[in-house]
């Protein structure tokens, strides 16, 4: 085998074939296994397809060591992740035992009128999102709830899961708590603050757009559930749980540890654990209930919640409906999600490291010839990144790495990258199936992405409002005052022009 040092760039032939097999393996999966294609058959593609990319590397001189090395880095980056889902696993089990969800959708199906709701939705969820900076942590808590009550309202759960995630990403997008809003910047070279105040040149007409769909997709879908069933679904509720405000504590606790900036991973472990110990002190009579062996108090404690902990809670109301609502979560809920996650990831790393991704810049990068195709193009390799890497966080440091001397180089300030990498890097990760957020919002809302992607309006019409800006000249701040795309980097002057 070749030495390391003789290793050659791939052709486009080669950085092509590994993407094309990988769509056409994605698309049989889809059409073949349906919702079920992330239970195993989307990873069986993403496999198949890197074993087809390391094989390349091999021909052009790449050593397995080289190959397995960077495959075991890449994983690593997706631990930090891995961890925060185990943790919501267990929350999400937990707030279900303790009576936390219940009493959310118990209260909102009395608050919220379906009218109203989708639009109150992702307000709620873009309010929650910009508090504690995560929309992670928003759609595991409000929009599980959110989800219980579009049902209650007999209202479409692929809409619902629009409104959760156009929310949360709207709110996320513009916190400083938020861990994407922190890194583009950071790897555009621009500030965080001016970053935040020239994405709300496309955030919040994207939004406004998206509330407006949400307004009219609500007045004119008809509930089909009426007020006497909203009315018996809120007394099985009673009827399984203890229902009170204190059941809200462990809500309160999360919120609070995001806002001071606790760590996602500690607080949302910090969540689950106050939900057991809400579960132990409110919902003493549904624990005996589950438990198998009621001799002992004690005993039927530990093993309810342990078992929740990792591996969910079975409710049976004698209602199915009922019954899928206020079931699920534990750790072994999002092992899938897992599988899928390194899965990816190791495909993604592979091509980064064979430098195929590299050739797809170069050939992007002769074509875009204006500001408005450098920014289209930007936001085409972002939204191709996390199709190929399958992580948001390589969508923008990626992107943001190729692209930034190009941008210096045409006279572009640094906010004009770092707003394009979360237009299209951030707020596309979660339409796609196989990517680390798709795959994180499926475990969580149960809803498929193939089937919510179209009603993720604020996710959709911002990476689109990003390219339009480019093209008409709207809110692209210059360094300079004079025409430089001829000119090297080194020769440009720090005088910010903003056209």
């Amino acid at each position: 085998m070749k030495n390391l040092n003789e290793t050659k760039l791939p052709t486009m032939l080669d950085a092509t074939i590994p993407v094309i097999l990988l769509i056409v393996l994605l698309t049989a999966s889809v059409s073949t296994f349906g919702d079920n294609s992330s239970y195993g058959p989307n990873q069986i593609a993403l496999l198949l397809s890197m074993g087809l990319a390391i094989v390349i590397g091999l021909k052009n001189g790449f050593t397995w060591h080289s190959i397995e090395k960077a495959i075991v880095h890449g994983i690593s980056l997706s631990l930090g992740a891995i961890l925060i889902l185990l943790a919501v696993g267990s929350l999400i089990g937990t707030w279900l035992l303790s009576g936390t969800v219940p009493t959310m959708i118990y209260y909102g199906l009395q608050i919220l009128s379906p009218e109203w709701f989708y639009a109150a939705t992702c307000i709620i969820c873009g309010i929650v999102a910009m508090s504690i900076g995560s929309s992670w942590t928003t759609a595991a808590t409000i929009g599980v709830a959110l989800l219980g009550i579009a049902q209650g309202l007999g209202l479409s759960p692929e809409i619902a899961a629009g409104a959760v995630i156009s929310g949360a990403y709207f709110g996320d997008k513009i916190s400083p708590l938020s861990e994407t809003t922190n890194l583009a910047p950071a790897i555009a070279g621009s500030e965080l603050f001016a970053h935040i105040r020239y994405m709300l040149w496309t955030t919040i007409p994207s939004i406004s757009i998206a509330l407006i769909l949400f307004l009219l997709l609500g007045f004119s879908e008809s509930a089909t559930v009426s007020s006497q069933a909203i009315t018996e679904l809120n007394e099985q509720l009673a009827k399984n749980f203890s229902i009170s405000p204190v059941n809200l504590i462990p809500l309160f606790v999360l919120l609070t540890l995001a806002i001071r900036k606790v760590p996602a991973f500690p607080a949302v472990s910090i969540g689950a654990i106050v939900g057991a110990i809400c579960a132990m002190i409110f919902q003493q009579e549904l624990i005996l209930n589950l438990a198998k062996n009621t001799d002992s108090v004690f005993l039927a404690n530990l093993t309810v919640v342990w078992t929740t902990l990792f591996d969910g809670v079975a409710i049976a109301t004698g209602d199915l409906k009922l019954n899928a609502l206020l079931s699920g979560g534990g750790m072994s809920s999002m092992l899938n999600t897992v599988w899928l996650i390194i899965c990816a990831l190791s495909f993604g790393s592979v091509l980064e490291h064979l430098g195929m991704l590299r050739k797809f810049l170069d050939v992007i990068l002769k074509a875009a010839k204006t500001t408005g195709s450098l920014i289209a193009s930007t936001v085409v390799t972002c939204i191709g990144t996390n199709l190929v890497t399958a992580d948001q966080y390589m969508a923008i440091v990626m992107p943001g790495r190729m692209y930034k001397e190009e941008y210096q180089r045409r006279g572009l300030h640094p906010v004009v990258l770092s707003r394009t990498l979360e237009d299209a890097g951030t707020i596309t990760s979660p339409l796609i199936p196989w990517n680390t957020c798709g795959a994180y919002m499926y475990s969580v809302l149960l809803v498929n992405p193939l089937d919510y992607i179209f009603y993720c309006f604020f996710n959709l019409i911002n990476p689109i409002l990003a390219i339009i800006y480019g093209f008409i000249g709207f809110k692209i701040k210059k360094l300079i005052s004079v025409d430089t795309q001829d000119k090297p980097a080194s020769e440009a002057c720090t005088v910010i022009k903003s056209c």
